[in-house]
């Protein structure tokens, strides 16, 4: 029993070792690495190439999968490119396991020491992310080695000799046991590198390791099949199409399991270079033989999941739960779900001015209940967020997770907004018959205008984080607040003439352009973490505005 969870903890420590890898790359190359895979795409070749140097890297081809399914969901590359990576993501699996296959142990305390080091003195910066890839790696190398030393002793086991002799006639069970070990410890890289450890100290037979490598690659396809189940179609049809080259594979090699160790295993050194070896033929072939039918089965897993009906031209739905493995590409998500609820609130704010002009009741009750949609989207995207681990993001990522959610919170409040005001012109106005005056329609109209301005202005912002944009947006804060004292100042002095238009809608007039100008101090928020984060936000004011930007007349 004590050799049995030894074992166990030594495949643990193996499998959080590859975690620790996994998401400390990501947070350092994240962002990096998703534009890597998206400028490598022009054709199946160097798409195979970039999906070999980033799995490499990450050390997952679940991640890469993720990574490249995200961009058939959102349009960016078609379904026989993703495939392709796929194929180099495999590949690149393959190789490190290779590498770890080396005997690296006396590099075990090295990695743990300086990553310890490295994440302790500098844990929010770089230098502690990378700090947090040598712990993984280190740990790695050590639970490699603890696998050795618990295996030995289990093979003089009555019981053991037993179970393994049942197997190894089996070579479905075989492919079932690497395929169950793959899947429950989310790492094929983790599993291929056990496997070869207990062939090396003679626990399997080498005929039952090569059999549990077949099916730990199973397992890894199968495995992000189920992680992306809930996904759209889209995304769904990388994972199945990416199996369908699994299958092929193991209906390929199986048969020459028995040559592979009668004719390769002799001229190898060890029975741990003969599993990682295989393992590596294995996504040889089906990457490099089969790289020809991407189409082909592109085409095919496009039949068996077709887009349903209406998906053209409706809208996307950005919030992938199986991003959330990935935390770089969720916080991409969540940034394109949030300039959706801002084009909604866009759009809200583009129907006040038909209302106002044509009495439209019908248009004012259709834009209200849009602040519902505003509402929904801000409860999805930051339920998102919160399952987003903040341990696993940088920091930049941190700071962009903040913005997202201030982001939201700001659109949700203008979406209030704006259904009130709505709401006032309909009791207020249509209701009653009234009317502005020409000149209070006119001073309506030009804050309206510099309203949508100041939203498209600030959805840039947000997205792009320029400085001198943000420095703008603030400065429209100041001018606005200034044009809506003047517009009330003129407003009372037609009240003093008794123009009846605006004796009519005083109450209504000066509340809406009350309305606007609260809506551009929301706006004019998306600007503040910005300028913050640049250095150029006092306490209370930017440090000499006209300094950094161009007069604000120049800005209409």
């Amino acid at each position: 029993m004590k050799h049995l969870l030894n074992l166990l903890a030594a495949v643990a420590l193996l499998v959080w070792g590859t975690h620790l890898v996994r998401t400390g790359v990501l947070r350092v190359f994240g962002a990096k690495l998703r534009t890597l895979l998206a400028r490598s795409l022009g054709n199946r070749f160097t798409a195979a190439l970039s999906g070999i140097g980033v799995t490499a890297l990450v050390q997952s081809s679940t991640a890469t999968s993720l990574m490249t399914a995200s961009f058939v969901g959102q349009g960016l590359i078609s379904l026989p490119a993703a495939l392709a990576v796929m194929r180099g993501a495999d590949i690149g699996t393959a190789i490190m396991a290779m590498l770890f296959a080396q005997d690296l142990s006396w590099l075990s305390p090295v990695f743990i020491f300086v990553g310890v080091v490295l994440f302790i003195t500098r844990q929010a910066s770089t230098a502690g992310r990378v700090g947090r890839v040598f712990i993984g790696l280190g740990l790695m190398l050590l639970a490699l080695e603890r696998v050795v030393q618990a295996t030995e002793p289990m093979m003089a086991s009555p019981i053991t000799q037993m179970l393994l002799t049942s197997l190894a006639s089996d070579l479905w069970m075989e492919i079932v046991i690497g395929a169950v070990l793959a899947i429950v410890s989310y790492s094929s890289l983790a599993v291929v590198l056990l496997i070869a450890a207990m062939a090396d100290t003679h626990v399997v037979p080498l005929g039952m390791a090569l059999g549990m490598v077949l099916g730990a690659n199973l397992g890894n396809g199968l495995a992000a099949v189920l992680t992306m189940a809930r996904s759209s179609v889209e995304v769904r049809q990388v994972t199945i199409g990416n199996m369908v080259f699994k299958i092929l594979g193991v209906a390929l090699m199986a048969p020459f399991i028995e040559l592979w160790i009668a004719h390769v295993e002799p001229l190898l050194p060890g029975t741990a270079h003969s599993v990682v070896l295989f393992h590596l033929a294995y996504n040889i072939i089906i990457s490099v033989g089969f790289i020809g039918f991407t189409d082909w089965v592109a085409h095919w897993v496009a039949r068996l999941l077709p887009k349903p009906a209406g998906a053209q031209g409706s809208r996307a739905h950005h919030l992938d739960p199986s991003a959330l493995a990935t935390p770089s590409l969720a916080i991409s998500f969540a940034v394109r779900e949030a300039l959706y609820q801002a084009d909604v609130v866009e759009t809200m704010l583009l129907g006040i001015p038909d209302v106002i002009r044509n009495n439209d009741e019908d248009l004012a009750q259709r834009l209200r209940c849009m602040d519902d949609e505003v509402d929904e989207l801000y409860s999805s995207i930051k339920y998102y967020l919160t399952k987003i681990s903040r341990d696993d993001l940088g920091e930049e990522e941190s700071r962009r997770w903040a913005d997202i959610i201030s982001f939201t919170i700001n659109m949700e409040q203008i979406g209030d907004i704006i259904e009130r005001v709505l709401q006032d012109i309909e009791e207020k106005k249509i209701k009653k018959g009234r009317q502005f005056s020409e000149a209070g329609m006119a001073e309506i109209t030009e804050l309206h205008q510099r309203l949508v301005s100041n939203l498209r202005l600030g959805m840039s912002v947000f997205l792009n984080g320029n400085v001198r944009d943000a420095q703008r947006l603030l400065e429209e804060k100041v001018h606005f607040r200034n044009l809506e004292r003047a517009y009330a100042t003129s407003h009372l002095m037609r009240l003093s003439d008794r123009a009846v238009n605006s004796m009519e809608t005083s109450s209504l007039h000066i509340d809406l352009i009350s309305d606007l100008k609260r809506i551009n101090s929301h706006i004019s928020s998306i600007a503040y973490p910005i300028l913050e984060s640049a250095g150029v936000l006092a306490p209370s004011r930017l440090k000499n505005p006209r300094a950094h930007a161009e007069p604000l007349d120049d800005h209409p």
